[in-house]
Parts: structure tokens; sequence; C-alpha cells
């Protein structure tokens, strides 16, 4: 059995996901915090990587015996819904658990997902909201409704099974680039915040932040549907537009073939 845990956090402060020499990491945290609360040292493997400085709404992680395949019957004695209590005792402020579900030994929280979702977060406008800062991409115009109408209309030319190689950054190692984008959609939530929701079955390196960078400069007239098919047919980086920071971006959803049983109380 292993212990499947649903989180959020705030990726301000981290180098990312996974445990780097030297850095201070979400997985890092967690196995130190892992530590305190079970019988035995643990291994923590992720859903995602995600970059530094990336957020998370709802990632996934399993927790297990270091080396083993996961804890033997009657070994962990806090039932589902107390786990994220006894977790966040011992985790920072900006890591919270929110959901604990008990899984067989043969899941894995990576290969088992059938997509993600993410939404990227832009604040538009001359204003800076200090309560957003860090956690949304801030650009110092307004985007008109017909900027708005351009990035929708854009957004849908990434739906669909593509090669999507010009839209990773370097750095990948990947079998395929080949992915498929079920939705992709900008909506205004306020007067001065904008989201880029996307959901595939797999993401590249860099993908979705290419991906708003690309819109947001056809919004503003440097790029059009045709540079964007381009891209998909030379594979060429040069295509598309800037990479958008990492502080605008969120992990939203994890879809499994059968949603876990989460408990919280």
């Amino acid at each position: 059995m292993k212990i499947l845990l649903k989180l959020m956090y705030d990726g301000s402060e981290y180098a990312g996901f996974q445990v780097q020499p030297n850095a201070d990491t979400v997985q890092k945290r967690l196995n130190e915090a892992c530590e305190k609360v079970f019988p035995r040292p643990c291994d923590v493997c992720g859903c995602s990587r995600t970059d530094s400085g990336v957020h998370a709404l709802a990632f996934v992680c399993s927790v297990s015996p270091a080396g083993m395949s996961g804890f033997s019957e009657g070994e962990i004695s806090i039932p589902a819904d107390r786990v994220h209590h006894a977790m966040n005792r011992y985790l920072p402020n900006d890591i919270a658990v929110i959901g604990a579900a008990f899984v067989p030994d043969s899941f894995h929280p990576r290969y088992g997902a059938l997509g993600k979702e993410y939404v990227y977060r832009i604040l538009d406008g001359a204003v800076e909201n200090p309560f957003l800062y860090g956690r949304v991409w801030r650009i110092p115009y307004n985007f008109s409704d017909d900027m708005l109408r351009t990035m929708s209309e854009l957004a849908s030319c990434f739906v669909g099974k593509h090669d999507f190689h010009a839209f990773m950054s370097a750095g990948s190692s990947v079998s395929s680039t080949e992915r498929t984008v079920s939705s992709a959609y900008v909506v205004r939530r306020s007067d001065s915040l904008i989201e880029f929701t996307v959901k595939a079955d797999g993401f590249l390196y860099n993908m979705v932040r290419i991906m708003t960078g690309t819109l947001t400069d056809a919004a503003a007239g440097r790029l059009n549907e045709a540079d964007i098919r381009r891209a998909f047919e030379s594979g060429e980086r040069s295509c598309l537009g800037v990479t958008a920071p990492p502080h605008g971006l969120y992990l939203k959803r994890v879809e499994y073939a059968e949603e876990p049983d989460w408990k919280a109380d």
C-alpha cells in the first residue's frame, strides 16, 4: 500500500518540486515531514517536476517506504482523513497537504496520469497588485477585448494532436514531442486578471509558458495563426513568442482513470 497526497504550494521560494543538491525544494520538505510522521524513511514520488517558481493547486505525490514498493498491512496507524493534519504539522506555511488516499503498490502518480491541466495567470494594467506579486505575470498595459479575442482564437490552434517540438525549451530529453491538447482557452476573471487554461495528455519542458508567451505576443500584433502553424510544421522555436515567467503558472489538476478516494475532514 502507498499513501497518496494531494497538496497545494506556493513555489516562490523553491527550486521546483524535485530534490536538487544545495537547493530548497518541495520534495525535500515533504521528505523531511514524512520522516517525522511515518514509521520509517520514505520515498516521495511526484506527478510532475514543476520548475522553480511554479505553483500548484492540486499536486499529487505518493509516499512509500524507502527502497520498497509500499507499506505492509497494518503498518500505517494514521487514518487517511487525518494524514493531512499530521503532515501539515511539519510542513512550512507555503506547502499544505489538502487530502490523502491509500492506493495499491502499483500506483504511480506520474506514469498513471491520463492528463494534466494547467492555468497561467496574467495581471494586466498599469497598477501593480502587491497581494498577487510573485503569483502572476504582470504586463503593464491593458488587454482590450479585441486582444483577448485574438488570444482565445489562437488558443484553439493548440487543441488536437500536434508535434509540439517548437514549444519545448532546450534541455528536455523525451522520446516523442507529440502531445494531444483537449482544451485551451483564455478568459478574463476580473478587471485586471486574465487566465489561460490548457489541458493535455502530457506537457513538454516549458510548453505552457511558451504557449502563454505566444498568445500574449499575438495579442500585441507580433505573431499570428500562420506563425503557430509554421511552428507545428517546422519545429522551430523561433516561430513562437517569449517564454512567460514561471511565477504565473499553476498545476491545476491531475487526471487518473479512477479518481483516488481523497480523504480530508
